[in-house]
């Protein structure tokens, strides 16, 4: 895709689609109706490395709370909570990554979507969450250097 915007992380490119955009969470929102698409970014799929395990803490059609756990995803750094995005409601999670989590490593934009999501939550342009990448990036960076001395 020629129009992605692109985040150097070190050497490795992440990739942002200009059809959708972003929530300061790494979430990406892309309009589907009356509700989004939300899935991981490049960024945030980077960071996770190797999805292989997805579990949802929820039922579908709930009303949450901004930062409200989820559910949980497990990868080989970590098991990490799930949390809302913003306040709203889930909709309907995408049963195809709950069967193949590897779907957000191999199709974070596509099939390893999350789940759909409505919201009146403002969401950041593609251009504002790199800016948003590039001021936070110094401090991500230690923090990585961090876990791999531990």
């Amino acid at each position: 895709m020629s129009d992605d915007l692109i985040f150097m992380m070190g050497s490795y490119e992440a990739r942002f689609p200009q059809d959708r955009n972003y929530v300061e969470s790494h979430l990406w929102f892309q309009p589907q109706g009356e509700v989004y698409r939300v899935g991981f970014t490049a960024y945030s799929v980077r960071l996770l490395q190797d999805v292989y395990f997805l579990d949802w803490t929820i039922d579908a059609d709930m009303a949450v709370r901004k930062k409200q756990e989820v559910g949980e995803v497990e990868s080989s750094k970590a098991l990490s909570t799930l949390y809302a995005p913003a306040d709203g409601r889930l909709v309907a999670f995408n049963d195809a990554v709950l069967d193949d989590p590897s779907l957000i490593n191999t199709d974070n934009y596509g099939a390893g979507w999350l789940f759909e999501f409505a919201t009146e939550a403002p969401t950041l342009a593609p251009a504002e969450y790199l800016e948003l990448l590039d001021a936070g990036w110094e401090a991500t960076q230690r923090i990585i250097k961090g876990q791999m001395n531990d």
